[in-house]
């Protein structure tokens, strides 16, 4: 039954990463920089920008469900943000000749998509650790740390469900799940 769950809040995350992608899409914003994808270039940024946030959030700040943590950062994130449009669109930029485009547009995604991570996890990071949460009913792997470059991997293994111990975000350990019992 827990799988079904995993592989349900991907999809419910997956379909509103969607649908907001193909609404900037379809927003004056593709017409506004053209030949610039300007579209895809927001939805990148931006879409950096939430997974850093939110994933320095659940790993530093406020423990998450790993069920919300996979709508989140798997589902709407890897729905929402377009990788291999971007990929795409530089292509036809460089096709069509127009190669100052193609390297802005490359260059500047890179740089600002860094940067959005970066100020993602600064303002999730100004936030006060919470000591419990709406959202806190399982446990993350105990192998996750809160270091830049050690995030755990999103994947379903890197994700441990006990409806009974709730890991410490402080990485002090387990703690029972009573909140009246918890350490802070």
């Amino acid at each position: 039954m827990d799988t079904f769950l995993r592989y349900l809040a991907v999809a419910g995350g997956g379909a509103a990463g969607a649908v907001l992608r193909y609404v900037i899409n379809l927003s004056g914003l593709s017409k506004t920089a053209q030949p610039f994808p300007a579209a895809t270039f927001v939805i990148n940024v931006t879409g950096c920008f939430v997974i850093g946030f939110f994933l320095t959030l659940a790993e530093e700040r406020i423990p998450v469900n790993p069920h919300l943590r996979l709508a989140i950062a798997v589902g709407f994130v890897g729905a929402y943000t377009t990788f291999s449009t971007f990929e795409y669109e530089a292509v036809r930029l460089v096709d069509s000749g127009k190669l100052p485009y193609a390297a802005a547009y490359v260059l500047l995604s890179l740089v600002l998509g860094y940067g959005a991570v970066l100020g993602g996890m600064f303002c999730a990071r100004r936030i006060e650790r919470a000591p419990g949460g709406a959202f806190q009913t399982s446990s993350i792997s105990a192998g996750s740390r809160a270091v830049i470059g050690h995030e755990p991997d999103l994947s379903d293994e890197s994700i441990d469900v006990d409806p009974v111990a709730i890991k410490d975000p402080h990485n002090r350990g387990a703690v029972p799940s009573d909140p009246d019992k918890r350490i802070s």
